[in-house]
């Protein structure tokens, strides 16, 4: 095997911690992949991988390989492209994961330009609501929405995101137009609640106080879901109030299926960046994929 495949079989089964989930990625038996770490530790002549029945994971050999084989494999990547003679901007695999309104919305309606400029791109694009592993699970880069919680990765802010609210013309006909938090708060309104996981308590209608500082006003509800698609739909039944960015919002006010309620009484932005694994090491078609990403949604965030 040549050696820079055995490297990228390397690679992935260090991130994976899994020899098995490495060789389903790439599309190879279990036992080319263990092969051919075998012979890269052969021909090293160190231990790269600790192997239990249970687990994988790096020596310190096999850290400080992987940590310059992710760069090399990058360099590599980039050299084909500057040389290549048909022109192809981008080649190869590239694993993606955003939220399920931003690929729906935005993302995928603007694929068709993005893949007919780059022919020979495999992109293989993951649409969540759940917070992805990005190592575990292969991703190359992944689109957050949202507070970022682990430190660990790196992320590239893109800007934030407003959100607006939302309600029916049906729900309005029945519960009046809010005029204010004091409307809120009487119990005559309701929200449909988005949750994490069923069951979980509901945040609220989130909005800034006079001193900038974000604020919560409990409210019933007689719904909670934990997807975007079921989210936007409840709101169109008349089920409730929602809080929700304007872009997956925008067929919905365009048919006159939903009116934007409380402009004054906004929940905060939300956070958006663009997050990869590592800092070094990122390949062409990974930063190409997030300069597209950058300028396609510049549009619906703010500074």
């Amino acid at each position: 095997m040549h050696r820079i495949d055995a490297l990228q079989i390397f690679v992935r089964v260090a991130e994976q911690g899994s020899f098995t989930q490495a060789a389903l990625q790439l599309g190879l038996p279990k036992a080319t992949a263990s092969v051919a770490v075998r012979q890269l530790e052969a021909d090293l002549g160190v231990r790269l991988l600790h192997r239990t029945t249970r687990s994988v994971r790096l020596t310190a050999d096999g850290q400080a390989f992987y940590d310059r084989g992710t760069a090399l494999l990058a360099e590599i990547d980039d050299l084909h492209g500057q040389f290549r003679a048909d022109g192809e901007a981008l080649r190869g695999r590239l694993r993606v994961d955003m939220p399920t309104g931003t690929a729906n919305n935005l993302v995928i309606p603007a694929l068709p330009d993005f893949l007919a400029a780059h022919p020979a791109l495999e992109l293989q694009l993951s649409s969540t609501d759940r917070r992805v592993d990005i190592v575990q699970e292969g991703f190359d880069c992944v689109l957050r929405i949202g507070p970022l919680a682990d430190s660990s990765l790196v992320a590239h802010p893109l800007g934030a995101m407003p959100q607006h609210n939302y309600a029916s013309p049906g729900y309005l006909a029945r519960h009046g137009m809010p005029q204010g938090l004091d409307d809120l708060a009487g119990g005559g309104h309701r929200m449909v609640h988005y949750v994490s996981a069923l069951g979980a308590r509901p945040v609220g209608w989130e909005t800034t106080g006079a001193d900038g500082q974000a604020a919560t006003l409990a409210m019933p509800g007689v719904l909670q879901v934990t997807n975007v698609q079921a989210y936007e739909a409840a709101c169109v039944a008349g089920l409730g109030l929602i809080q929700a960015p304007r872009a997956g919002m925008q067929k919905h006010i365009a048919s006159g299926q939903l009116v934007e309620v409380l402009p004054g009484l906004r929940a905060p932005p939300l956070p958006v960046a663009l997050v990869v694994a590592h800092r070094r090491g990122l390949s062409r078609r990974v930063r190409v994929f997030m300069d597209w990403m950058r300028e396609l949604l510049a549009p619906w965030l703010r500074d």
